[in-house]
């Protein structure tokens, strides 16, 4: 069982007087920071904010964390150090990976999209059907939001696909694509993948050797660090792919497809979260890679109760599955009118959540849901109490 007192007390905002009362449900949008993450960007802009890599002490201990990072998230992730990039978000590292591909396809090729993904994965390789380039969407059920994976072998009927595209979980529906077996389906018709694991790494970090996916893309604002897009490319594609950044750095794969200068600071701040990973594990007795079974059985026995009170009542519609052991907990609901305002009303409550399209647009028109409206997305991590989700339901009962 997760030890909640020892969690929270990794987190500086539950110790923060002005937030003291408040229940946080758009976890979703950006997670709370993790003290490691604080810590080590406040020592990186005191004592280490150079040039990185030069010939004096300060350079080359803002170098060696900055590198500390890559290797350590490799290592959880079950990767290559080279094989994780930094960017300054997901939205940005996938519109430079489909610069790539556009290179690197020709008229027609095709690629595969879902209408489940944020737009973010999905926007930036639309867009390359203006070079020739077939897209074809592999759509969501328009009643439950369920990617059917037995739908996908039409898409790849034949072998013109060179890549499919998909989330491991979406940011409104919720529910875990699985993503080994779609993978495999992709590579068998000879297609690469690129996973956005955006929704569904803040609720454990993935093997992403044992996933099997060429691309894997999350943020780490929404894993308890600073604000950096992470992305993993295997060699295979990655060597493959012409270079984005500098010409001089095409043969360093995590700088291929970093076209800017990173962040050095909140490079070497994301090393924390692994620091929070490792410090978790050992507490509780269990290895980094066991630390992700912990948060989920936590989140599923949070979740369960919040899903059967929104099931239960005629006036809203619960998207995605109504188990909490097929979903992540990203919980978003249709409402009999706009959304924004419920989100209002329920700050009335010391509730934090969010009312609107989420970037998630193509998903909502699939589901019959104006993105004007919108939805109303409720969103909790490990951290989240039992109290908290109590308050969050009395709050809902109230306004709803």
């Amino acid at each position: 069982m997760l030890d909640l007192d020892f969690v929270r007390g990794q987190f500086p905002a539950f110790a923060e007087p002005s937030l003291e009362g408040w229940a946080f449900f758009e976890n979703a949008g950006g997670s709370y920071t993790c003290k490691p993450v604080i810590d080590r960007l406040f020592r990186f802009y005191h004592e280490r904010k150079v040039q990185p890599y030069g010939p004096y002490p300060a350079a080359q201990a803002g170098g060696a964390e900055m590198d500390e990072a890559r290797s350590r998230l490799a290592g959880l992730m079950g990767v290559a150090t080279d094989e994780v990039s930094f960017g300054p978000s997901t939205s940005q590292n996938t519109y430079v990976l489909a610069q790539a591909f556009r290179q690197f396809l020709s008229p027609g090729d095709a690629i595969v999209v879902t209408n489940q993904d944020h737009e973010a994965n999905t926007g930036a390789w639309r867009r390359l059907a203006e070079d020739g380039i077939e897209v074809r969407e592999w759509r969501i059920d328009p009643v439950t939001g369920h990617l059917d994976p037995d739908a996908l072998a039409q898409l790849l009927k034949d072998e013109k696909v060179r890549l499919v595209c998909f989330p491991h979980c979406s940011n409104v529906v919720g529910e875990i694509n699985p993503v080994a077996e779609i993978t495999a389906a992709a590579h068998a018709a000879g297609a690469f993948t690129c996973v956005d694991g955006v929704s569904y790494a803040p609720h454990g970090f993935p093997d992403v050797d044992a996933l099997g996916c060429d691309i894997y893309l999350f943020s780490a604002y929404k894993t308890y660090g600073p604000h950096q897009g992470i992305m993993v490319i295997r060699h295979e594609l990655g060597d493959a792919l012409p270079n984005q950044a500098h010409f001089f750095n095409g043969d360093v794969l995590y700088k291929r497809f970093t076209p800017a200068g990173p962040d050095h600071a909140q490079v070497a701040a994301c090393a924390g979260m692994v620091d929070y990973v490792e410090a978790l594990a050992a507490h509780q007795g269990v290895t980094p890679g066991e630390v992700a079974g912990l948060m989920h059985a936590h989140e599923v026995q949070l979740m369960q109760p919040l899903l059967d009170f929104l099931g239960a009542r005629n006036s809203v519609r619960l998207i995605g599955p109504r188990e909490a052991v097929r979903r992540a907990p990203t919980v978003a609901v249709a409402l009999q009118g706009p959304a924004a305002p419920v989100a209002e009303a329920l700050a009335a409550h010391k509730v934090m959540a969010g009312g609107g399209d989420f970037y998630a647009v193509r998903p909502l028109e699939a589901l019959g849901i104006s993105p004007a409206q919108g939805v109303l997305r409720l969103s909790f991590v490990h951290y989240t109490s039992e109290a908290e989700v109590a308050q969050l339901i009395e709050a809902l009962d109230r306004v709803l």
